[in-house]
């Protein structure tokens, strides 16, 4: 029995290449011919994996070590009751539970030890059976799945292996083995995952959405897509019909806002840290977002688009305003849309926090940005047609 989360991602290599806009040159967009790629380390996924780390396997009591107190034994249960009377026994068998179940000549002698309606009652619910049905429904509730023990065991395998290859093969064998299986649209997500790690955007697309065929709801696969098709490598292999495939990237986008908002609070997580979680979940959705606009300004042909440059400014905007951990490449699209609208002082504020907040060749490109945009601030105002 698991909760699914993501934790098992966070040791993953999550990068992807990006292509920096030239303000001048439409085709530069989608890898054009600029001499320089821009390397963003994306947080994406790593973004998913920190909501539900703090919440790891949820499990049966009798599946895998524990670390609470070993269940009371019915000679523990009889003399504890004589010693110590039903309000302590009820406490000790809500935090250790029993390893017998209730029957008839066990009820005789708890009964003969002077058990009242009510501990009869508490020690059949603390039975290994009970128990373990209540944490099955536990988890159930709270959104995790359930797996038999033969898929829990190959799942597990595939979701702690960090090579890509061999999470690829793990994942199709899980698919092959199993094709009703609950877990398969997180398989897939995984999938997609190993394919990003190799920067196969096309691969990343396909799979994130055989997940969401069988998983509708699946968080991660819906931010997978939202993230991935608006890529330049994406749009590239498309650029016949990119606005199609920018209409799907939303659509997307608008169903994992969706699934974040309906994500369900692990047990134990306080309702501030949870909340602030799904904000930071939401602000590589407002990123995204951000892409879409920043592609779809320029695709007019007259010029780029305003609107969408506006547009793509306030995703960004709230992309690194709702997020104690904003990404320095957020702030970096943030600087491009300022600088596609002439708004040189917001430019250079942005691009000087993804400086701040960047490495390597992200850090590099927004340091060479600052320049270009003070350059432009200082340049006298073209002549008037």
């Amino acid at each position: 029995m698991i909760r699914w989360n993501w934790a098992g991602l966070t040791a993953a290599s999550l990068i992807l290449y990006a292509q920096h806009v030239n303000p001048n040159e439409r085709s530069e967009l989608n890898l054009g011919e600029r001499d320089k790629d821009m390397k963003i380390k994306s947080g994406f996924l790593l973004g998913w994996a920190l909501l539900l780390a703090s919440a790891l396997f949820a499990q049966a009591p009798t599946m895998g070590p524990s670390v609470a107190p070993a269940p009371m034994t019915e000679k523990e249960v009889i003399t504890e009751l004589k010693k110590d009377g039903a309000d302590q026994l009820l406490k000790d068998l809500q935090r250790r539970g029993v390893n017998f179940e209730m029957d008839a000549d066990t009820e005789k002698r708890l009964r003969k030890a002077k058990a009242t309606d009510d501990v009869i009652k508490a020690v059949t619910a603390a039975g290994p059976k009970e128990r373990a049905a209540a944490a099955q429904a536990a988890v159930i509730a709270s959104g995790g799945i359930v797996l038999p023990p033969d898929e829990l065991a190959e799942f597990n395998a595939l979701q702690s292996e960090l090579d890509p290859d061999k999470a690829i093969g793990l994942a199709e064998a899980f698919a092959q083995k199993h094709p009703k299986s609950a877990a398969l649209g997180n398989v897939y997500a995984y999938e997609a995952n190993a394919y990003q790690q190799k920067g196969d955007v096309a691969k990343i697309v396909e799979f994130a959405e055989k997940s969401v065929a069988v998983d509708p709801h699946n968080v991660m696969s819906l931010g997978q897509l939202a993230f991935a098709i608006p890529t330049p490598q994406y749009l590239k292999l498309h650029s016949s019909d990119e606005e199609q495939e920018l209409n799907r990237a939303e659509k997307y986008a608008q169903e994992a806002t969706q699934a974040i908002n309906d994500l369900k609070k692990p047990p134990n997580m306080p309702d501030a840290d949870f909340a602030n979680r799904k904000a930071a979940y939401m602000a590589d959705i407002h990123a995204d977002l951000g892409m879409i606009h920043l592609d779809r300004a320029q695709l007019g042909l007259m010029g780029l688009d305003q609107d969408e440059l506006a547009k793509a400014e306030k995703e960004y905007r709230l992309a690194v305003s709702s997020t104690d951990h904003p990404d320095p490449a957020a702030y970096f699209r943030l600087g491009e849309a300022c600088r596609l609208q002439g708004k040189w002082d917001e430019a250079i504020a942005a691009f000087t926090k993804a400086s701040e907040l960047g490495k390597g060749a992200l850090k590099q490109l927004a340091d060479q940005e600052i320049e270009v945009v003070k350059k432009a601030k200082a340049a006298p105002p073209a002549p008037k047609p």
